[in-house]
């Protein structure tokens, strides 16, 4: 997306993902093209991920590990924004979607959040004194292991870790489960929704203990396609912490207000924030 420094839209361009040298080449033209016809500013790149977010570090801006077909150790954030010569925020694709909510969305002015999307995977944007988590690495809460709903043995579909939160509840999760069959068709009481919504609530209370989110937001495709998981997801949430902590008053755990314009808005508000900070720093 090309962008005002008010976050208006002038262009959107949707570049399938398919193999590295493919869908770089074709988001590179994207980009010169702009830069031709009216420059930028600064860049944000939001990609999937596991990603190296260390500035310091060789492969700052690449993908490390990742179930994506041939895209493991590949250079993304330099191979895109190297020739340009402008400041340039680099994140996760779920990290970029929770600051875009925090600036237009539903996380106005909260600065301890988190924003889970459920699609293909399952990530999570930690949002904590109004910054993403750091460390040696950003957060990745969905592929943390945890109980199975009684009497469920399916082995997962995480091939990194099997039956992790990612492996029980993703759409590929549910798609492997179920054979062919599209998400957004099944039933509101079909019995796979239970599973679903056990392995997600258990994420959130993590997110609600471990961290103090004052929200959870659960947006992608299986969330927007199935709104009823919301609820459930919230009960049983409260249920399993069962009074121990005060969590604050429902609904606590909602629906992204920018849907599916989180994403592309994800590295608009990165390099708006890019630019503010430089700008004090001056």
């Amino acid at each position: 997306m090309l962008a005002t420094i008010e976050g208006e839209s002038i262009e959107q361009v949707t570049v399938p993902t398919s193999s590295p040298e493919a869908t770089l080449a074709a988001i590179d033209a994207v980009l010169d093209r702009w830069w031709r016809a009216t420059g930028f500013d600064a860049m944000g790149i939001a990609s999937f991920g596991p990603l190296d977010l260390d500035p310091r570090s060789a492969t700052y801006g690449y993908v490390t590990a990742t179930s994506k077909p041939n895209w493991s150790h590949s250079d993304v954030g330099m191979r895109l924004s190297r020739r340009f010569g402008v400041p340039m925020a680099f994140d996760t694709d779920v990290n970029g979607a929770a600051i875009a909510e925090r600036t237009w969305g539903a996380a106005r002015g909260i600065d301890d959040f988190a924003y889970i999307t459920l699609g293909t995977g399952v990530g999570v944007g930690l949002i904590v004194h109004g910054k993403p988590t750091r460390g040696f690495g950003h957060c990745e809460l969905g592929h943390i292991r945890v109980p199975r709903l009684a009497g469920d043995d399916w082995p997962g579909s995480c091939p990194f870790h099997a039956a992790c939160v990612e492996g029980l509840a993703s759409g590929t999760a549910i798609k492997a489960r179920l054979g062919s069959e599209h998400v957004g068709s099944i039933a509101q009481d079909a019995p796979i929704w239970d599973s679903v919504v056990d392995a997600l609530a258990q994420l959130c209370q993590v997110l609600a203990m471990g961290v103090g989110a004052c929200r959870i937001l659960i947006g992608g495709g299986v969330a927007n396609g199935q709104p009823h998981l919301l609820p459930r997801i919230e009960a049983r949430m409260r249920d399993n912490i069962a009074g121990y902590v005060n969590v604050p008053a429902g609904p606590y755990v909602v629906a992204p207000e920018l849907g599916g314009q989180a994403g592309p808005l994800g590295p608009i508000a990165m390099a708006i924030a890019l630019l503010e900070t430089n700008a004090v720093a001056e």
